[in-house]
Order: C-alpha cells, then structure tokens, then sequence
C-alpha cells in the first residue's frame, strides 16, 4: 500500500474509528493538541489580541486628543494674537482720530489767530490813515469807505452815505447840504457817522443830523452810532447823555 492509498483510507475510515475507539480518539486529539491551540488558548490568544487593538486603540486616542489640545492651544493663541492686533488697530486708530483732531484744532486756531492779526493790522492802518485824513495827508473820504467796507463785510449789510438839504439851518444854522451814513435792515434804521476823528462839537453836529433826517424822513431812528479811532474823551460823555454807541474801529460794533 503506497502513502495515497493510506491517506485515502485514513479519511475515510477515520471518522469511524474516532467514534468508536475512545483511546484512538484520545491519542489523535493529544497528537493534534501539540500541533494547534486548544478552546482556552485560542481565547486566550484572542482576549490578547482584543486587549492590544483595545490598547492601540485608547494609545490613538490619546495621540489624538493631544493633538486636538496642542490645537486648541495654537487656536487660543493665535486667538490672543488676534486680539492684540485688534487692540493694537484700536489704539493706531484711536491716535489717529487724536492726531486728526488735533490738526484740525491746530488749523482752526492757526486760522483764527491769523484772521485776529489781519483784523488788528487793518486796524492800525486805519488808525494810520485816520492820523493821515486828519494832517491832510489822506482824504476823510477814503477813511469813511474803509470803515463802511469792514460794515458791509462783518455784518452783510450796504452802507448808504445821503446828502440831503437842509434848507431851514437846522443842523448848521443856515441852509446846507447835510451828508449821513444809513443802514437799514430787516426793518431796522441805523444812523452812523464814519469819521478819523470826532470831538465834542462833532459829536452834538452829528445828532443833530440824525434828528434832521428823522424829521425829514418823519421815521426814528432804532440806534445811532459813531464809528472813530479818535474820539475826544469830552466826546464820549456827550454821546452817553444823547444815547449815541461809540467805537473805535468798525470790527467793534455789536450785531446788527
């Protein structure tokens, strides 16, 4: 009998004799049991390889919640980095609107000062040119307009110099041309006499024109002014009892 022949035999009468011979079937399972692992050690074997993956497993985890915490620690990071630029801009945009303020506040007082200078030159060079009309060096004419120019310009306003004849010597005593400066506004009817200088007789001539052209006119006037760089101290008293405003320069004069 060849070994094919044996192993034929084997299979097929193997199945048999483990049924029936309990000792044959004891040595085969003894014989086997040196070659493969019995029930126990399979599941042991398994229980092994279970609790490794298991292992495994929990070591992944704990790999990757790790890294899902050094991440979380980048995001805060870079988080507080993000607030900082946000309070760094803040604090940039902050200075700057300062800055912004600051220059426009500059500007407006550079402004200011410079239209204060220009106000108190043209003052002097009126008063320069008050002293001049008075020596006879500039025209009492060319004062005038000057004062009615800073009138019309500081308060919007036209500055009517009349003539008007006074044929009954009212103002001088005999018939005369008398001139007069009149601003009318809103309703309102200004009297002014623009001169480089008034003294006290100046003073009462001028009121007296004022009620001249009152009468003429028949309308009283709301204010009547004296606008003169010099004004004769004896003047102002005047002009306090007769109800007249006096000023220095015509920038001086309150609101129309």
């Amino acid at each position: 009998m060849n070994i094919e022949s044996l192993k034929d035999t084997l299979k097929r009468e193997l199945p048999e004799w483990l049924r029936q011979d309990a000792d044959f079937r004891a040595y085969v399972l003894d014989l086997t049991r040196q070659q493969s692992a019995d029930r126990a050690q399979t599941e042991d074997r398994f229980d092994r390889l279970l609790a490794e993956l298991r292992r495994d497993r929990e070591d992944q985890n704990r790999k990757w919640e790790e890294q899902n915490r050094k991440w979380d620690e980048n995001n805060r990071k870079w988080d507080k980095q993000d607030h900082r630029w946000e309070e760094q801009n803040r604090k940039w945009d902050e200075q700057n609107r300062k800055s912004d303020a600051m220059l426009a506040e500059m500007r407006e007082e550079f402004l200011r000062v410079h239209a204060e200078l220009k106000a108190q030159n043209d003052k002097h060079e009126r008063s320069i040119g008050a002293l001049g009309a008075r020596w006879g060096m500039q025209s009492e004419q060319a004062f005038r307009d000057a004062l009615a120019g800073i009138l019309e310009k500081n308060f919007d306003v036209q500055v009517l110099n009349v003539n008007e004849f006074d044929d009954q010597g009212t103002v001088f005593g005999r018939p005369e041309q008398v001139e007069l400066d009149v601003i009318i506004k809103n309703g309102l009817l200004i009297l002014c006499e623009l001169k480089s200088s008034i003294d006290k007789a100046g003073m009462y001539i001028f009121e007296r024109k004022a009620r001249f052209y009152e009468q003429l006119h028949q309308r009283t006037a709301n204010r009547l002014i004296v606008i003169s760089p010099m004004i004769d101290p004896r003047a102002r008293k005047v002009a306090e009892k007769l109800g007249i405003e006096t000023y220095g320069d015509s920038i001086y004069v309150e609101r129309l």
